[in-house]
């Protein structure tokens, strides 16, 4: 795959897409969102805006649950915002969360506050007079949304494993590093929500350029063996190398993705692509290098093919990359050996080298909120009102109490248990993921976070049933085809196709470098379960020592894998 070289144009001619037109006439992101934010007509932003608020970290949703209702009383869709903070490396102060904590009681439609599997949090239902105190809110306690949303290196990645404390601080600091490098440099957003004055000076882009990507790019820092960011759903990961526990460089990758569209054959979820080794000093240059090439030769003309991904194949994986050492002035030494051998989460406690203690917490489907009996939301706010250490969001939608001294470990675990943090859940659980889907996302074509929990139930079942309930498959639910729940790095991945009917994905393993083929379409909750017990009393019964599911079905010939997915993804 992509050892061929190229011969053809560089830059995908043809009619360039609104979006484009849109990003040129935006003045550097700016728009109409000011005056839209005074215009009591509408719950909802305008135009262009629509779009344009997403640069900002914000999504325009409506609860599809109530759609068709209001619809037929003749009112507006009830509008209302999800806004995403820009948190790298998924590291937050206890203060911090206080603050989330109190805002999304005060000022959300729902109350919640949603992790996500971009290591960080979300608030859903903020009305339209709410967005700016959102903004301010997250300011003043040193954070902010910019550019988690469109086109432009979204929240940046880095494994949250706080065992290898030193080390994996070192990771941490070049994710912040790369968000802060990767940053649009205009200041809109300071302007519209932060009302600081505008700067006389003409805005410029040097990285991003002025009309932004050709679409999202994602970026992750992992520290191997654990790869709990899914490195291959990424467009730039970086792959820590260490001798005697020290940081010496970085392994880069390049073109991991999942998005796909129903039916079409020009998309396909692929992993991504090894260029070689670089030292420290030259990851961000490295970086740049990357994003500028994606930047310049990336297809504007159909978002559907623009995804870096699609630029490594069109061109060759040896001229991207020929490209980059070009623009970053660097020489790639061969990849050095590493090896991924685990994804999920340690839960419960774990002592790390600097003697603390860390506390990792399930989180189901990210979701914190005070239920009946289960008071999570309380319980977080509880906890970081005395907690001396930091919160770190995973990829996984969990949360880990991380730097617990030993003579606060108990109060700590004390207020876990009483708010029912810490119960006990199976291994199927804990791995198990879903995105939000209904009733938030306008994407979503079938249920996922609401759908996902008793579906598991009925999972662990067939497991129990079968003898193998203390073991776990990689299960993730997505409501549509875009690749939000991470369905297409599973053993077994949902992709939701309609309401109540979903395409079934096998074949991916449990570390997460295999993509997962389609073996049903169009299939419903009684026919996957089915299709399950049959498969999973076969794995029971004729799997080879320690062979997770998802290798089983490659072996048994239940499924082919995908080695090329240019051309087999579909097959």
């Amino acid at each position: 795959m992509g050892d061929e070289k190229y011969l053809g144009p560089l830059v995908v001619e043809g009619k360039l897409v609104d979006a484009e037109r849109l990003k040129k006439e935006s003045n550097y992101l700016r728009g109409g969102i000011a005056e839209d934010l005074n215009d009591g007509l509408t719950g909802g932003f305008n135009g262009d805006n629509f779009l344009l608020i997403r640069f900002h970290g914000m999504y325009q949703q409506d609860d599809r649950d109530i759609r068709a209702e209001r619809a037929e009383q003749k009112l507006d869709a009830r509008h209302a915002m999800m806004l995403r903070c820009r948190l790298p490396g998924g590291i937050m102060t206890p203060t911090q969360w206080l603050a989330i904590d109190k805002f999304a009681a005060d000022n959300t439609i729902y109350g919640s506050i949603r992790l996500t599997n971009r290591q960080t949090f979300q608030f859903h239902g903020i009305l339209k007079g709410n967005v700016k105190p959102a903004h301010q809110m997250l300011h003043e306690v040193g954070l902010d949304a910019l550019a988690t949303a469109n086109d432009v290196n979204r929240n940046v990645l880095s494994s949250s494993n706080p065992i290898e404390s030193e080390l994996h601080q070192e990771a941490y600091e070049w994710a912040k590093k790369l968000s802060e490098h990767l940053l649009p440099q205009t200041r809109a957003y300071a302007e519209i929500w932060l009302d600081q004055e505008k700067v006389a000076t003409t805005d410029v882009e040097p990285i991003l350029g002025e009309t932004y990507l050709p679409r999202k790019f994602k970026t992750t820092v992992v520290v191997p063996p654990h790869n709990d960011v899914d490195l291959h759903a990424n467009d730039m990961n970086f792959i820590a190398i260490a001798e005697n526990s020290k940081l010496i460089g970085f392994n880069l990758l390049v073109g991991g993705g999942l998005s796909i569209d129903h039916g079409n054959k020009a998309t396909y979820a692929r992993t991504a692509t090894e260029f070689g080794y670089l030292p420290l000093e030259k990851i961000l240059d490295v970086a740049a290098a990357v994003v500028t090439t994606q930047r310049d030769w990336g297809n504007r003309t159909d978002r559907k093919n623009a995804k870096t991904k699609y630029t490594l194949e069109r061109v060759g994986p040896d001229v991207f990359k020929a490209e980059v050492e070009r623009r970053a002035g660097i020489t790639f030494e061969p990849t050095r050996p590493y090896a991924l051998t685990t994804r999920g989460e340690r839960f419960g406690w774990v002592k790390g080298i600097d003697n603390k203690w860390h506390l990792t917490l399930f989180i189901e489907n990210g979701r914190i909120l005070d239920y009946p009996g289960r008071l999570l939301k309380t319980g977080l706010a509880e906890i970081a009102k005395i907690h001396q250490g930091d919160f770190r969001l995973t990829a996984n939608q969990n949360l880990i109490v991380a730097g617990v001294p030993e003579s606060e470990k108990e109060n700590i675990e004390q207020l876990a248990v009483l708010h029912s943090l810490m119960e006990n859940v199976s291994h199927q659980r804990e791995n198990s993921m879903a995105c939000v889907a209904f009733p938030t996302c306008p994407l979503a074509m079938a249920e996922a976070e609401r759908f996902l929990p008793e579906f598991v139930t009925r999972v662990e079942g067939i497991l129990t049933q079968h003898g193998v309930g203390d073991e776990h498959i990689v299960l993730r639910v997505t409501g549509c085809p875009n690749g939000c729940g991470r369905a297409l790095l599973a053993e077994i991945g949902l992709v939701g196709k309609a309401p109540g009917r979903y395409n079934l994905h096998l074949g991916g393993n449990r570390i997460g470098t295999r993509i997962p083929r389609m073996y049903r379409e169009n299939i419903n909750e009684e026919q996957i379960l089915a299709t399950l017990d049959e498969l999973i009393g076969r794995w029971s019964q004729e799997r080879e020592v320690d062979e997770g599911f998802g290798d089983f079905t490659i072996r048994a010939g239940v499924v082919k894998p995908v080695l090329d997915p240019t051309r087999d993804f579909w097959e």
